[in-house]
C-alpha cells in the first residue's frame, strides 16, 4: 500500500488527532510540534517559551481510501479557519492553524480547498500553508490522548466525530 504524509495544526493537537483517526484511510497519526525554531522541545516549551511551534498532527494515509482534499475539506469542519492563534478555549501562536506539506505537488491541491473554503466566509482565511520544516514527537502522553482520557479537553463538537465515523469515499 502506498501511503502520502500531511501535516495538519488546528487548535490542541488532541481533538485534531482523534478526529482524524476516525476516518477510513488514515493509516497513522502522530502528535507533535511543527515549523519552530527550538529542536525537539518539550510541551511545556511550546506552551512558555515561545518556541515557534504550532501542535500538529502527522498523518499519514491511503490516497487511494481517501484524497487530500477529502482530508482538508472534512479537517476545515474541526476548525475556525478564520480566526489567529484561538481555536476553541486555547490561545497562543502553538495553536494556530496550518497545514505543512513535504510533497509540493500536495500544493496546488492546498490552494484549491483553500480557495473554496474562503468562498464561505466573509473574513479572509488564515490558516498557515507552508514546506514543513521540522517536526518534533510529542510525549507519549499526548499520542492517541482522547483515547486514553475519553473524558479529555477536546476543542472540536463531539457530533463531527460521528461525521468523521461515518464518512465514506465518495
Amino acid at each position: 500500500m502506498e501511503t502520502h504524509q500531511i501535516y495538519l495544526a488546528g487548535g490542541c493537537f488532541w481533538g485534531t488527532e482523534h478526529f482524524l483517526q476516525q476516518l477510513t484511510g488514515i493509516t497513522e497519526t502522530k502528535v507533535g510540534f511543527a515549523n519552530g525554531k527550538t529542536e525537539n522541545p518539550s510541551y511545556q516549551q511550546v506552551c512558555k517559551a515561545n518556541t515557534g511551534h504550532a501542535e500538529t498532527v502527522k498523518v499519514t494515509y491511503d490516497p487511494s481510501a481517501i484524497s487530500l482534499s477529502e482530508i482538508l475539506n472534512l479537517f476545515f469542519m474541526t476548525i475556525d479557519p478564520t480566526s489567529v492563534n484561538r481555536q476553541g478555549g486555547d490561545t497562543g501562536t502553538q495553536y494556530r492553524t496550518g497545514i505543512y506539506y513535504t510533497d509540493k505537488e500536495d500544493l496546488p491541491i492546498i490552494n484549491a480547498v483553500i480557495a473554496s473554503l474562503s468562498k464561505q466566509y466573509s473574513l479572509p482565511v488564515v490558516v498557515e500553508v507552508k514546506p514543513l520544516d521540522n517536526f518534533y514527537l510529542a510525549e507519549d502522553y499526548h499520542q492517541d490522548y482522547l483515547y486514553k482520557n475519553p473524558a479529555g479537553y477536546c476543542h472540536i463538537n463531539p457530533k463531527l466525530f460521528e461525521i468523521a465515523r461515518n464518512y465514506k469515499k465518495e
